[in-house]
């Protein structure tokens, strides 16, 4: 694999890979790939700091990038966009990746051997990162959480459809009962406390005809963000939650908040 800091500074090469990359394909699992956004100002001495952000159902990881380019600039760090494609094994599936296995694929070790090439090619800062979701991507983000703490400086969850509580009795995906037995992870709640969390969604983005359409009958994203908070500060982690007004299922409108979450850790 080429290492950018290995091209010469006036190669093609440089050009390509840095500014909104090509799609990559995921190491082992080339049904899945990545797209990055790398700030012009680069150098392999940078060692620039990494946000992962998780496309929702709708997969539209262009817009996704696009929005956070600003942010990268400002702060000198790689937005990293991977794709989870709908159809893996079976033609109907949008869901696979939400809670982390399907179809023989374990989503969230592909991601970081997504991270590891990363980390090659750029030499970039992975050992944590930022990681953020929407929707789809927001069920992805906090049950990642549960199972990586470790590789996380902060989370931001945002409309997700379901969570997943912090109650070992409970079998996944509605808690961590058995992670010792479906990942190989039992969940330690002590780690994941110690990572800052951001739980975010539109005050219109009520969602209860699109979730009971999909058997969870009765909840809304907001009630389902309130689960999440309660269980979560039952165990300790520090939860900050924030309603956007005027905003429904927007990934973009409920961006400024995660934007702004991210840049005060940054900045302290």
């Amino acid at each position: 694999m080429i290492r950018v800091e290995d091209l010469p500074a006036a190669h093609p090469g440089r050009r390509l890979l840095t500014g909104r990359t090509p799609f990559f394909a995921a190491p082992t699992e080339p049904r899945c790939s990545y797209c990055a956004y790398v700030p012009r100002t680069w150098t392999p001495e940078a060692r620039m700091p990494v946000l992962v952000a998780v496309h929702g159902t709708g997969r539209n990881v262009g817009a996704l990038r696009e929005g956070l380019i600003p942010f990268a600039d400002r702060h000198d760090l790689i937005v990293v966009t991977p794709l989870f494609p709908a159809g893996i094994d079976d033609p109907d599936d949008v869901d696979n990746y939400k809670t982390l296995d399907a179809h023989g694929i374990r989503f969230d070790l592909v991601l970081l051997e997504i991270l590891e090439q990363v980390r090659v090619r750029w030499n970039a800062r992975v050992d944590t990162v930022l990681l953020s979701g929407h929707s789809g991507g927001g069920q992805f983000a906090q049950r990642f959480l549960y199972l990586h703490p470790e590789r996380l400086a902060a989370v931001a969850v945002g409309a997700p459809g379901s969570v997943t509580l912090l109650d070992p009795s409970l079998a996944w995906p509605e808690g961590v009962g058995d992670t010792r037995r479906r990942f190989g992870i039992t969940v330690d709640p002590a780690a994941v406390a110690r990572v800052p969390v951001l739980l975010v969604v539109g005050e219109d983005d009520d969602g209860r005809a699109d979730l009971a359409a999909m058997g969870l009958s009765g909840r809304s994203r907001p009630e389902e963000l309130d689960r999440l908070a309660a269980s979560l500060t039952r165990r300790g982690t520090a939860v900050r939650h924030v309603v956007v007004p005027g905003v429904g299922h927007s990934a973009a409108g409920t961006q400024p908040p995660i934007v702004g979450f991210f840049t005060g850790l940054l900045a302290g």
